[in-house]
């Protein structure tokens, strides 16, 4: 029998989806920014110099993040997924903006370390929410649709871009609006209410997730679950990270709403792809479509990057 959906699961959901919406903005601020941000930070700056600190940068962040996923995963089980959300999105929010400070190149890579924490968090604790709110039917599709929430922010921070170009002397104000997220949790500590289940954890006594994760005898699905995680997101989503930068390079800078249409493009594909993932698992299967959707992906970016020497773009 279908129950009626509650006031309280849509203001999950909407809290959940707001903050995986802004999570994108950050995550698509820093490669809009990078080249004009790191040649007005570096002395002299050429593309053999700004290159490696945009790899430092990067890997900065996917440490982060990976770490956040842990550390605000745990925070979650013992405070509450509510109480730690707000903290999360507080994480990247504040340090996001505290990023338009930075004099020279390593401060970038500190504070986008300690925003991805709070991303990572996010990421883990948005979906968590959902899935511990929401009835299990709707799982795919609330899967998709806040996955697709933060390549609306990918797609919102190459709009903004686009609007007021990123420059060389202009690139300090995105991260001043990567810090209005943080309104959010007003929001959420206002109107979300705490998961149901997690309160009944909580009754039923201390939980051990990272344990129970990796006992004897689910040890092995977790190590390929994670492996197979990690070629998505270090394979495929590391790699498009750098085609905002590398549009800046192929027009010598002088363009700067070639890197802002970039991330626009980038940012409908990857709302398109969460529509259509959750639809494929459900008529192929997860893995088969896993599989798939890496083998296109890896294609593409095999095109991308070994087939095209110029953006494509005109002025």
């Amino acid at each position: 029998m279908n129950q009626r959906l509650t006031q309280a699961q849509w203001m999950v959901l909407v809290a959940a989806f707001l903050g995986w919406l802004f999570d994108g903005f950050e995550i698509g601020l820093f490669p809009v920014v990078a080249r004009p941000a790191l040649a007005s930070l570096i002395p002299d700056a050429t593309d053999a110099i700004i290159g490696p600190w945009m790899a430092h940068v990067t890997a900065a962040f996917l440490l982060g993040a990976a770490s956040g996923g842990v550390l605000f995963g745990w925070l979650g089980d013992r405070i509450g997924r509510v109480r730690a959300l707000s903290l999360s999105i507080l994480t990247y929010s504040l340090f996001t903006g505290l990023g338009a400070l930075a004099q020279v190149p390593w401060h970038l890579s500190a504070l986008r370390f300690v925003a991805a924490l709070g991303m990572g968090g996010e990421w883990a604790l948005g979906v968590a929410l959902v899935m511990e709110c929401w009835p299990e039917r709707f799982r795919p599709l609330l899967a998709g649709a806040i996955g697709a929430a933060a390549n609306i922010g990918f797609l919102l921070t190459g709009l903004l871009a686009r609007v007021w170009p990123v420059t060389t002397d202009s690139w300090r104000w995105m991260f001043l609006v990567g810090a209005v997220p943080a309104l959010l949790v007003f929001f959420i500590r206002l109107f979300v209410p705490e998961s149901p289940r997690w309160r009944e954890s909580v009754r039923a006594g201390r939980a051990h997730p990272l344990r129970e994760v990796f006992s004897p005898a689910v040890r092995g699905r977790t190590l390929v679950a994670i492996l197979l995680a990690s070629v998505a997101l270090i394979g495929t989503w590391g790699s498009v990270q750098w085609l905002p930068l590398w549009a800046d390079q192929l027009v010598g800078g002088r363009d700067p709403g070639a890197k802002a249409l970039t991330m626009m493009t980038l940012g409908l594909g990857a709302i398109v792809g969460c529509l259509i993932a959750p639809l494929l698992g459900a008529r192929m299967g997860r893995r088969p479509s896993f599989f798939l959707l890496c083998l296109v992906s890896l294609l593409a970016t095999a095109v991308i990057f070994r087939g095209w020497g110029n953006t494509g773009h005109r002025s």
